[in-house]
């Protein structure tokens, strides 16, 4: 996207509006693909002793990961992280957990009380002190709102969101009559929760934001600019909001956020998916 500044103004708006059309229409086929995929999604995943033993694995596979907890949108289900989940599965990780909210969902709030219980439940019973939690869209403000207000940081050692209005999206003002797209506004009293002074907070947090993504307005909404945070902005170009979990690119990068250590100070990366 660099290069783009030293070309003429009329270039730039011809190359952007190119790369607005294709990314839409890669969105638009991600849509028809994961609609017939939504029905498996509805019902709650089953959780068998070795979640990986059905997918062929690579040489990484003998590393040891935390337990990843996919958590995705408004109006979606865990159909959204076939993808992605096989990605990670094939990569090493064992532990996978895809979790759906009822799309009655009213208040952030609830919704991350209750993944703060799941996420217990997924420690007690895989015996590992800590997950890394993986969120599209609305799910990333979730998992957010419980490490940084319900003291899920004590849980949590890296979280990534996709896609995450995590200082409000000015496209939420359309769905306004839903009290949970409310809270997705620019100054509702969650994002301004989350403005709140967060000293001492643990985890690390990668946001994935696109410069293509029109479901988030301003584009920069989707990073995380916070003093007292973690936080890894990772600019993405080339794809839109409903690509962002499902691109092999983007899961690569899901991959490396998650094994990457602690990094000693916030930083931003940018890859192109075009």
């Amino acid at each position: 996207m660099q290069v783009l500044s030293f070309l003429p103004l009329y270039l730039r708006r011809a190359w952007l509006s190119a790369a607005l059309v294709r990314a839409t229409a890669l969105d638009l086929a991600v849509l028809a693909g994961h609609l017939l995929l939504y029905p498996s999604g509805l019902a709650p995943e089953r959780r068998p002793d070795n979640a990986a033993t059905a997918t062929p694995q690579l040489p990484t596979a003998g590393r040891s990961h935390p337990p990843v907890v996919l958590l995705h949108g408004f109006i979606d289900n865990r159909s959204v992280f076939v993808l992605l989940r096989r990605s990670l599965a094939r990569h090493g990780w064992r532990h996978l957990e895809s979790l759906n909210y009822s799309p009655l969902t009213c208040d952030i709030r609830v919704a991350a009380e209750l993944l703060g219980r799941h996420v217990e439940e997924i420690c007690a019973r895989t015996g590992h002190r800590e997950v890394d939690i993986v969120g599209h869209s609305l799910g990333g403000l979730i998992a957010r709102y419980y490490v940084q207000r319900l003291g899920g940081d004590l849980r949590v050692r890296t979280l990534v969101t996709l896609g995450t209005p995590h200082s409000g999206t000015r496209s939420a003002q359309l769905g306004h009559a839903h009290p949970i797209v409310r809270q997705m506004c620019p100054g509702s009293e969650i994002v301004e929760e989350l403005r709140r002074p967060a000293p001492d907070i643990r985890t690390r947090f990668v946001s994935f934001w696109s410069d293509l993504d029109t479901l988030m307005v301003p584009v920069e909404t989707a990073r995380i600019d916070h003093p007292d945070l973690l936080a890894q902005n990772v600019r993405v170009t080339g794809i839109g909001h409903l690509a962002m979990p499902v691109h092999p690119a983007v899961a690569a990068g899901v991959r490396q956020a998650l094994t990457a250590g602690q990094p000693e100070v916030a930083g931003q990366e940018a890859f192109s998916v075009a």
